[in-house]
């Protein structure tokens, strides 16, 4: 072990840095044990900490959508570039640069996922509508919608010590995006890489103070004061979430609770994929994997590989033979294919739940005891090679469904037929991720169904995917990275899904001016304007509720057919008398949608060069009634919804199209979107 001086890491609390009051526990280079920081959190105020962010939190909610996801772009980019300062500190986590990348780029990938998604999913409003409004009486007066606004707590992130990096920015995007201060405490293992981010962070000056506060040490009585408008949540073992999940506060404040924890995770190899088929060979190739990156320290991390009963010589002898190459060392040195574990602590317990494994199962590749490296010191790094184990009789087998040994560890188990294997898939009672290598739909099929419900994600790997695959334990920002029963219960990430933990739904009822007032979406029966054409005005112009009545236009059969030659669209509804009249839902000859809606177009568009640059699309059209021959249309079109981008000079209007016959009954209603301009002339 080399002598130097270990750096003492400070929460960043209230807007300053703090060192904790005392000496702390001492945290080591998982690699060579040699001392790397010290880590404490005794004296820190923690109730002033939840008020601190609270009181914060008010500049996230002035901002919109738009620019939180500008916000976390703008993270990213810098975070990007101090990537190599990270990965130098990495390495003493035990991460190989292999490993220091899904940690590092995966979290800044995450930012810049959930800013894409946030310019493209959400409006550029600090209100998310969700749903379409629901009516509440017959003349359209009382109505009721279900909007979403950010909760005015703090979001308290309690990570795992395996992903320093990722885990805590997986959970940060959608926070912020949502619009919701955080409080980060990452485990004491690894926490010198999180505080250097932090730090770097900070610096930066990109978020406002007060959204983001570091407890590095011990959380103390944080949890004593958290409220109903706070968030918790919590990745590590199943046991201590338990226990903070029924902590008092959260108890009886109903505080929200989000855990990721224990998964025994499967891997299927389907009966078709026999030795020799390129669905075996990915099967080897994606267990040695999961078995090897970060050490086998992932939550995702393939625990139980079920394969037929007559491949299992063959996928034994080849596990060997592929984890035979993966040299175990000094995660910095070229030879090493896999590091440390995060410390010395972690190996034994690793070593512990294998001999409670062993109860079922015996070793048949590998040997935790006695260690073969590379590179390295055996007795001062935190070392150990792959283990394999074999259970023979896993439906009859206990601890092979129960145990986690959180390292580089797998046990092999046959099956008989897939029933079987689904059922054995099942027993690891709720599960993070599984998957499923075969190249048969019958099997793909069978196996999603019977899983699906005791599983957050399933991977079908084939050799159709396996250039694209992102692989069995790769958790992606836009897909749910959580899972049932054991797995903790929850959701994090997916998508918009993820932003939505951090927000309250609230249903919202009275009179179609109000609930638009509210919403900033106009909806019929809210006030409307009718003066210069709304083609005409700019974005700084344009208000929700401009609208345009078009004059009518009667449709011709002569329209029908040419309409029919001209783009080909001869469909016997629009051509043949006798046999619309047998279509149940005609009397006649119909005119075509598409162009009904093109009529409405030609109504209701402008054509002069002016603010409106493109339509980029419609959406939610349909069709409600026939429009035959002497039919009279007109069309009321009014401004819906305006979204400025934030770094363009143009932004997104959402136009409400209601096409009408000569009596007033609707025949066709979607919304148009258009490009407009944010001043005109430009």
């Amino acid at each position: 072990m080399t002598d130097q001086t270990p750096i003492r890491l400070k929460s960043y609390i209230c807007g300053t840095w703090n060192p904790g009051a005392r000496d702390g526990q001492l945290l080591r280079d998982a690699g060579t044990g040699a001392p790397v920081a010290t880590i404490d959190a005794s004296g820190i105020d923690m109730a002033e900490a939840l008020a601190y962010g609270r009181k914060s939190g008010a500049a996230l909610w002035a901002m919109t959508f738009h620019q939180r996801a500008e916000m976390l772009k703008a993270l990213g980019k810098h975070l990007s570039a101090l990537k190599d300062e990270f990965h130098a500190l990495s390495l003493a986590t035990g991460a190989t640069p292999r490993d220091g990348m899904v940690d590092i780029e995966g979290g800044f990938h995450t930012l810049f996922s959930y800013s894409g998604q946030g310019r493209r999913e959400l409006p550029n409003t600090r209100t998310l509508v969700e749903g379409n409004v629901e009516p509440l009486s017959k003349d359209g007066s009382f109505s009721a919608q279900h909007i979403l606004t950010p909760l005015q707590g703090v979001a308290v992130h309690i990570n795992a010590f395996n992903f320093p990096v990722w885990g805590m920015l997986e959970k940060l995007s959608p926070t912020l995006l949502a619009g919701m201060p955080a409080i980060v405490k990452p485990a004491s293992q690894t926490a010198y890489l999180t505080e250097l981010v932090v730090r770097r962070i900070v610096e930066s000056g990109i978020l406002p103070e007060g959204a983001l506060q570091l407890i590095c040490g011990s959380t103390g009585d944080l949890l004593d004061h958290v409220t109903e408008q706070d968030v918790v949540t919590f990745t590590g073992s199943a046991r201590t979430g338990r226990m903070l999940r029924t902590s008092k506060a959260i108890v009886e404040n109903s505080v929200r609770f989000t855990m990721e924890a224990d998964s025994l995770n499967a891997a299927i190899l389907g009966p078709d994929a026999v030795a020799g088929t390129p669905e075996f060979d990915l099967f080897v190739k994606e267990v040695v994997r999961e078995m090897t990156v970060k050490a086998g320290q992932k939550c995702t991390a393939i625990r139980r590989v079920i394969v037929p009963r007559a491949q299992v010589q063959a996928v034994t002898e080849a596990l060997e033979t592929a984890l035979a190459r993966m040299g175990v060392g000094l995660p910095g040195d070229e030879g090493t294919r896999m590091g440390a574990l995060a410390s010395l602590s972690q190996r034994d317990e690793v070593r512990a739940r294998i001999r409670d494994l062993q109860a079922d199962a015996e070793i048949v590749v590998g040997n935790p005891d006695a260690v073969t490296l590379v590179s390295g010191d055996p007795d001062e790094g935190a070392f150990l090679n792959p283990v394999v184990l074999y259970c023979d009789k896993p439906g009859k087998a206990q601890a092979v469904h129960d145990v986690e040994a959180f390292g580089p560890v797998s046990t092999l188990m046959p099956y008989d037929d897939l029933g079987e294997a689904v059922v054995l898939s099942q027993r690891g009672k709720g599960s993070l991720a599984a998957s499923v290598f075969t190249d048969s739909p019958e099997v793909a099929e069978e196996a999603v169904l019977g899983m699906a419900p005791f599983h957050g994600r399933i991977l079908l790997g084939n050799r159709a995917s396996a250039k694209s695959s992102t692989g069995h334990g790769a958790p992606l920002p836009n897909l749910v990275h959580g899972g049932p029963g054991r797995a903790g219960g929850g959701e994090e990430m997916g998508g918009i899904r993820g932003v939505k933990h951090f927000m309250q739904r609230t249903a919202v009822q009275g009179t179609p001016k109000l609930l638009s007032a509210v919403t900033g979406r106009w909806i019929a029966g809210a006030p409307t304007r009718d003066d210069t054409h709304p083609f005409r005005k700019s974005l700084a112009e344009l208000k929700v509720g401009d609208r345009i009545v078009t004059e009518k236009r009667e449709i011709t059969l002569a329209d029908i057919e040419h309409f029919a030659n001209f783009t080909g669209d001869t469909f016997y509804a629009h051509m043949d008398e006798d046999a619309a009249k047998a279509n149940p839902f005609f009397d006649g000859r119909v005119a075509h949608g598409y162009l009904i809606v093109s009529f409405a177009a030609g109504l209701f568009v402008q054509p002069d060069p002016g603010p409106v640059l493109a339509n980029y699309g419609v959406d939610n059209l349909r069709f409600l009634a026939p429009v035959y021959p002497g039919d009279v249309l007109g069309v009321a079109l009014t401004c819906k919804e305006i979204n400025p981008r934030e770094t363009a000079d143009h932004g997104e209007v959402r136009w409400d199209c209601v096409v009408t016959k000569q009596d007033g009954s609707p025949v066709a209603q979607y919304d148009v979107l258009t490009m407009v301009a944010k001043t005109w002339p430009a």
